[in-house]
């Protein structure tokens, strides 16, 4: 299998997997009154790629091979739905690069000059920042788990 990161290097690719994401995520929605299905054609996606179809088929091979996509045969038809599992290797790579501790002499300062009124405001507001994170990830986690089970047991 292809490393990820060299998967996702590929302007073409990543033109895909975006235009799969608009469409899991605006049927996600409908998916709820029992419509949509977050696919694409082939089809769909030469025309909206405005490339030729064995090109847009050899960057679907790759996206498939690395598991970013999924495919459902139907007939001679092939229909493309995102599957962003593998991104959470790239996602637990760059997370430390964004989370690095950058020069924060200012607001030190400024922090040592808060009041306690202040300090204790923040303090509260920070806890509540932080369960409410926790229980949103939590949550995502769990749709996105439910979603991966269905996937996996062929359900749409």
């Amino acid at each position: 299998m292809a490393d990820i990161f060299s998967v996702i290097a590929d302007p073409t690719r990543r033109q895909l997997l975006s235009l799969l994401l608009e469409r899991y995520v605006s049927e996600d929605a409908a998916s709820a009154s029992g419509a949509g299905d977050g696919e694409f054609s082939v089809s769909e996606l030469v025309s909206q790629l405005e490339l030729s179809q064995p090109t847009v088929s050899k960057h679907l091979k790759v996206l498939r091979d690395s598991g970013l996509v999924v495919v459902r045969e139907e007939g001679q038809h092939r229909y493309y739905k995102i599957d962003v599992s593998p991104l959470e290797d790239v996602e637990d790579w760059i997370i430390p690069f964004l989370s690095a501790d950058f020069d924060t002499s200012a607001e030190d300062e400024l922090w040592e000059n808060a009041s306690d009124a202040v300090k204790s405001a923040a303090a509260t507001f920070g806890q509540n920042v932080g369960r409410r994170a926790a229980a949103t990830s939590h949550a995502v986690k769990s749709v996105a788990d439910d979603l991966v089970s269905k996937l996996r047991r062929g359900e749409h």
